[in-house]
């Protein structure tokens, strides 16, 4: 692996934690299915690919020195 990304942009990361909410809600007696947790890991990563491109953009518009 030589690319890097933002710990936001890992699909693995994602799915950990919606494993830790789904473990969460099942505690509170709310079932999350196994399809249902894939569909929120989805929707949670485009989310934070979103995020992350609209903070560069920002970053690029604010920033108080041009780019070679």
């Amino acid at each position: 692996m030589v690319e890097l990304k933002g710990w936001y942009q890992s699909m693995t990361v994602w799915g950990a934690l919606v494993a830790v909410l789904a473990s969460c809600a099942h505690l509170a007696g709310i079932e999350i299915g196994t399809q249902d947790q894939r569909q929120f890991v989805d929707a949670l990563t485009t989310i934070a690919a979103a995020g992350g491109g609209l903070v560069a953009i920002y970053g690029r518009i604010s920033a108080s020195k041009r780019l070679r």
